[in-house]
């Protein structure tokens, strides 16, 4: 698929939007900018929220993709989940929908999966293909976006790349990030063969560096042409003197969605 010229951000402001704003464009790409919070710095985005569907519709009309970021990216009362990741990405697949907009790239998690137990030992990586156990209602919101994406894929044949994001930070931040750090460089190189690979589909990657302690198969993100360059392991040895190694007797560390998996869930995931 040759690359898209503008491509939609939503959640721009965000933590991964912000830096996916400075990323991407050397890609190529030229930015459509969308997000509840005005983004002062970037003239010509657009402030609004999921559940206005004229913005949307505006927002969408004319770009050659749409990389979906947006919405509550913690652990909320069901009600807000509800408004923001479920209905929001509805909202915004059917504004893609009119305006006939037929690649997006939605930032699933791995909280789609986290009551997933980790890898230990010689355990075989997990695959793409584990069925969905959501953690919270976040991770549940997650889960229907993928299922959302796979609906549009088989009634209307529009494309989605579903990237079930580890952590995306600058560096990680404890043991646990170790084995699901996305680092964003890779984050950019991920997104970028995602929106540029045929035939997609409906597809569903892991999104994480090429880690020494990775938990999940990447094989459906490299079937894209991502190909990671970032290791999260010269961070290793400073975080396990100050935090010790992952205990599979601590609930917050059994499984793949860390402390989510806790009533109530800890920070940070």
């Amino acid at each position: 698929m040759p690359a898209p010229r503008t491509v939609l951000l939503t959640g721009a402001a965000g933590g991964l939007g912000t830096l996916m704003r400075g990323l991407l464009p050397a890609y190529g790409y030229e930015l459509r900018l969308f997000d509840a919070t005005p983004i002062e710095d970037a003239p010509g985005s657009i402030a609004a929220d999921l559940a206005d569907k004229e913005a949307l519709r505006e927002a969408v009309r004319g770009v050659d993709a749409i990389i979906h970021l947006a919405g509550i990216s913690l652990e909320a009362s069901f009600d807000k989940i509800l408004r923001a990741n479920i209905e929001g990405t509805y909202n915004l697949y059917e504004a893609a929908r009119a305006e006939g907009v037929r690649r997006t790239v939605f930032a699933s998690s791995n909280h789609a999966v986290g009551f997933t137990p980790r890898p230990q030992g010689d355990d075989p990586l997990i695959p793409v293909t584990t069925p969905h156990r959501p953690d919270t209602f976040y991770g549940l919101s997650k889960s229907f976006g993928e299922d959302l994406a796979q609906f549009y894929w088989d009634k209307y044949g529009m494309e989605t790349v579903s990237v079930r994001i580890g952590s995306c930070f600058a560096e990680p931040s404890s043991v646990r990030m170790l084995s699901i750090w996305l680092s964003p460089d890779d984050c950019a190189r991920l997104l970028h063969a995602a929106l540029t690979a045929d035939e997609v589909g409906h597809s569903v990657v892991y999104g994480s560096s090429a880690n020494t302690r990775l938990w999940w198969d990447l094989t459906t993100a490299r079937a894209l042409g991502y190909d990671p360059r970032d290791d999260s392991e010269p961070y290793a040895e400073k975080l396990i003197a100050e935090q010790g190694e992952l205990d599979p007797r601590n609930p917050a560390h059994a499984c793949l969605g860390g402390a989510f998996t806790t009533d109530p869930p800890r920070w940070p995931h």
